[in-house]
């Protein structure tokens, strides 16, 4: 009997091995050929500050709207007791297609020498030109696009600065509907040179957690509309809940046409400050089920990003953790109420070890359901403490079939690099219709990963252009109803402190039509529908409504 089972197991095991890898998801490392040479530095003198094992994001937008998209990347900074051996700044590297890229970021004027850590990216004064705030430990930057290939820093003129916190994720989104682009600026722990906390082990310094620390409220910043902001974290009523925040993301969770604030708390009960429309929030975690897992235990999350993995019109989420903890995966059971699925999607016990930093639901395989890619590795040299993982490991991506995740492998798909991975973004560097990805990792060169889809699976890409003053159309959202039901939204901030997903993708699997029906519900609440062509990037624009006339 023994036997018998030992002999199923093992057939089982097979198949599922065979199911996995007979897929059609594989990339290429294309790092060394890209012309992307930014080494990013944590600035660590051998202290252990809190700092340096959270640095950083990146971000991707088209700055000179040649209809690539260009990549910016956070960067440490020298720590007290450390001496740069030359400039260490953020950099932005221009998309000269085919996967190739140049740095420009002198000319472009956005190379902040600050220690970073989130970035987020909008069109904050309507101009029709992608802005970059950059969150650091110690004063923030907003860099405003002049439209002509350069920036010009704005933070002082606009009132953005933010004061001298322990940066973390960044989103924009108007949070009272009154058409333009609001920001929210998430704040870690109240750490300092000063305040700082020695751990050492076996007589090596390590990083102390946030728990050391005193976490502080986030900052929320209402645009004036005059290229000015001003800070209403109390009488939004977000001044009243301090939490050592992360990544976050700023998307309609409640489906009421008003945009929400979802924020990974690291070592704390996740954050929802639900909107009341009028830019007034209540905090809302528990009520919705997203503050913690199924257990009830408050996670260490980093990263997160929103999707509707199952197809059934619902926004779902996804958070990753610290090591000994899984991702969450919270399903949208409707009116409100979200449940912990990661146990019943499967997403793999493999990741548990590790460290989970970057995030994003993507459809690698444009079959029509959304993938997840997450970035792993950790920030002290674990191995010499814990055997289970180590400080630099390899990356993750789960295939979705039918609403369950499987880890699709290693050498198969191209995920060779190990390293101490930290943000990831998911985007179509290369215009071909299948995504891409690109990994910032801590102390070392980049991960350039080319998508080498192999199957003829159909794809449309959009492009938004919104009403008024918010020309990306943050907060919309887009539907596609064959030849399956699908939902994207139109976020600015998402992943590990960074930001990506400007140009909104969906797969289609074999459709077997040139053309498709999409939906946008864009933030002004009005509903559009159009037809567009598969294969093809549109784009699409909010035009006045003709009763309007």
């Amino acid at each position: 009997m023994r036997v018998f089972v030992s002999l199923v197991m093992f057939v089982l095991g097979a198949l599922v091995c065979a199911e996995v890898t007979a897929q059609s998801i594989k990339f290429t490392d294309v790092s060394s050929q890209s012309g992307i040479d930014f080494e990013h530095t944590t600035g660590a003198s051998g202290e252990g500050y809190l700092v340096e094992g959270v640095s950083a994001g990146l971000a991707t937008l088209d700055f000179d709207g040649d209809g690539l998209l260009d990549i910016y990347f956070c960067n440490g900074a020298p720590l007290r007791g450390t001496v740069a051996n030359g400039p260490v700044t953020n950099r932005l590297f221009r998309n000269e297609g085919g996967l190739k890229f140049k740095d420009v970021t002198d000319q472009a004027g956005v190379g902040d020498a600050g220690y970073a850590l989130g970035v987020g990216v909008a069109d904050f004064d309507g101009n029709g030109y992608p802005d970059i705030y950059v969150n650091n430990f110690g004063a923030n930057v907003l860099y405003r696009n002049n439209g002509d290939g350069t920036f010009t820093d704005v933070t002082e003129t606009a009132g953005v600065a933010c004061g001298q916190n322990v940066g973390a994720g960044v989103g924009f989104f108007d949070m009272e509907g009154d058409g333009d682009l609001d920001l929210y600026v998430g704040n870690y722990v109240d750490f300092s040179y000063e305040t700082h906390v020695p751990i050492v082990l076996k007589g090596k310094n390590y990083t102390a957690g946030p728990q050391y620390y005193n976490p502080v409220p986030d900052t929320l910043y209402r645009n004036n509309g005059d290229g000015t902001f001003t800070d209403v974290s109390q009488e939004s009523g977000l001044a009243r809940f301090a939490g050592p925040s992360m990544g976050l993301m700023c998307v309609d969770i409640d489906n009421d046409n008003d945009t929400d604030v979802y924020v990974c708390n690291d070592g704390k009960p996740n954050f929802l400050f639900v909107n009341d429309g009028d830019g007034h929030f209540q905090e809302s975690a528990f009520l919705f089920g997203v503050a913690c897992d199924l257990t009830g235990q408050a996670n260490s999350s980093m990263g997160v990003d929103c999707g509707d993995y199952n197809n059934d019109g619902q926004i779902d989420i996804i958070s990753t953790n610290y090591q000994a903890e899984l991702p969450n995966l919270y399903r949208n059971l409707g009116g409100g109420f979200f449940e912990d699925a990661t146990s019943s999607a499967r997403l793999p016990y493999s990741l548990f070890p590790h460290v989970n930093w970057g995030t994003s639901f993507t459809d690698f395989d444009n079959d029509g359901d959304e993938d997840v890619f997450i970035a792993c590795g950790h920030f002290d040299r674990i191995e010499t403490i814990d055997d289970r993982t180590q400080m630099k490991i390899r990356n993750y991506v789960l295939r979705n079939d039918n609403g369950k995740f499987a880890d699709i492998g290693v050498t198969e798909v191209g995920l060779t690099a190990v390293k101490s991975s930290r943000a990831s973004a998911a985007e179509d560097l290369d215009n071909d219709g299948d995504i891409d990805v690109v990994v910032l990792n801590s102390n070392d060169s980049v991960t350039l990963l080319r998508n080498d889809l192999d199957s003829q699976n159909a794809w449309i890409c959009l492009k938004l252009v919104g009403p008024g003053r918010n020309k990306d159309a943050v907060g919309a959202v887009v539907s596609v109803g064959q030849p399956q039901p699908q939902k994207r939204y139109r976020v600015s901030g998402r992943g590990y402190q960074s930001h990506f997903g400007s140009i909104l993708h969906f797969g289609l699997g074999e459709v077997g039509v040139e053309k498709v029906q999409v939906s946008v519900r864009w933030p002004d609440g009005r509903e559009t529908e159009q037809e567009v062509s598969v294969n093809k990037l549109t784009r699409i624009e909010h035009s006045p409504d003709p009763g309007d006339r």
